[in-house]
């Protein structure tokens, strides 16, 4: 019984974390400004990645695999962060028809 519980729970987040990423994924390809799709890709490293790496854990049990597992989690929540935050920067910094393209805040 314990298994099935387990075996739903992690189905459900691996499902979630598939859906996720499909809903960013046509994000990516739908928006029409960079920044906008940016965003969308942003959400597809942290909360699709989360879902579906979280869903392994649960599947896999506690073991030494799912410590593993939970650092690339907080690895990832720090890195995708910070590289997205660079990436719009500079986006900001070099288009040069930005301000066209979306409202500028100064």
């Amino acid at each position: 019984m314990i298994e099935w519980i387990q075996f739903i729970l992690g189905a459900i987040f691996i499902l979630g974390g598939l859906i996720v990423a499909g809903i960013a994924t046509f994000g990516i390809f739908k928006l029409k400004f960079v920044l906008n799709r940016m965003h969308a890709a942003a959400l597809n490293d942290t909360l699709a990645i989360l879902l579906v790496l979280f869903g392994l854990i649960i599947l896999n049990g506690w073991n030494f695999g799912s410590l593993k597992l939970l650092l690339i989690i907080v690895f990832l929540w720090f890195a995708s962060p910070v590289s997205s935050h660079l990436l719009a920067r500079l986006e900001v910094t070099t288009n040069k028809k930005l301000k066209e393209e979306c409202e500028v805040v100064e």
